[in-house]
């Protein structure tokens, strides 16, 4: 069984930054990861993707979010993360980490970690 363990969430200040990582693991076979993802759910408001970052490097970010987030991923770790720089009020949400993993020989599922608080506050 494959899953995928955040860390790095917390309380910043304004104009602070964080950094967020994800791992995905648990499974006795071998696990091929496509796409790997951060959403971000405020309190009150729909799940929203924050950035996607393909096999092979490629991005893509929410338009608002360009030049203070970076999504990178290390692929020999099964792991991506999410640079948060110049952090606002409105950045304050749960995040939560999204990849498309194969397991063995099986089909290309999509997984979800559990969430970590992410608070923007003075």
């Amino acid at each position: 069984q494959v899953q995928l363990v955040e860390s790095g969430g917390g309380l910043v200040p304004p104009g602070g930054s964080l950094r967020l990582s994800c791992t995905a693991s648990g499974s006795i076979f071998s696990i091929d990861i496509n796409n790997m993802a951060w959403f971000r759910q405020a309190p009150g408001k729909q799940r929203e993707l924050v950035a996607l970052i393909s096999r092979g490097g490629a991005t893509n970010y929410q338009d608002r979010l360009k030049g203070r987030f970076t999504i990178s991923r290390d692929n020999a770790k099964n792991t991506v993360s999410l640079q948060m720089n110049s952090l606002k009020p409105e950045d304050t949400a749960v995040y939560y980490c999204n990849a498309n993993i194969r397991v063995g020989s099986g089909t290309f599922q999509n997984y979800w970690g559990p969430g970590t608080q992410v608070t923007v506050s003075s």
